[in-house]
């Protein structure tokens, strides 16, 4: 089996309800660009996407969110670059070594406010642990073998993340309560 993720290949490490944040840096080995997250994360997940920066031969990106007041680019700025313009999440990544910093919602958006982040990125130890597994099945439109998938969701399962090919129940509540309200459907 292909490695899921680093941080997810040897059983998941229980983070410290009381982490306080830390820096996330990125992949350069002289002036890495450097943000300071001033919280601990949340909803932090498996994300089978084709968007999400993954480690080499990863199926899965280990992602994410703090509120956008809680991050700040301290070094190295002048080196983000958004990633696809287009999208809705602006992903900043290094423009030397292609790691993902983070990525911000400029658009309306249910997550806007929210910067999603990659804690593999920080020296400090502490950061929440995965919650669950997002986008299982996005893997396959990125060339995995369909008929492995259930393996993955069983390696998946087996190291307690549940499955998802959405994001989990309360961030899909949260999307269709904010979509509900902007259409007047709810107050």
């Amino acid at each position: 089996m292909v490695s899921l993720h680093p941080l997810l290949d040897n059983g998941i490490v229980k983070g410290n309800p009381d982490h306080a944040g830390g820096t996330l840096n990125c992949k350069c080995a002289s002036d890495p660009v450097e943000v300071t997250l001033s919280s601990n994360v949340a909803h932090n997940h498996a994300c089978g996407c084709s968007k999400c920066w993954k480690p080499s031969g990863a199926l899965f990106s280990i992602v994410g969110v703090v509120p956008r007041d809680k991050l700040a680019v301290t070094a190295n700025e002048s080196k983000l670059r958004v990633v696809d313009p287009k999208a809705a999440i602006q992903r900043h990544a290094c423009a030397e070594c292609g790691t993902h910093l983070y990525g911000r919602i400029e658009v309306d958006h249910p997550f806007k406010g929210l910067d999603f982040v990659h804690v593999e990125l920080s020296p400090q130890e502490g950061w929440q642990e995965p919650q669950f597994a997002a986008f299982v099945s996005s893997i396959i439109e990125q060339g995995f073998d369909p008929a492995k998938i259930g393996e993955v969701r069983d390696k998946l399962h087996k190291i307690g993340l549940e499955t998802y090919d959405c994001l989990s129940p309360p961030l899909m509540d949260l999307i269709a309560t904010y979509t509900a309200k902007k259409s007047g459907a709810l107050k």
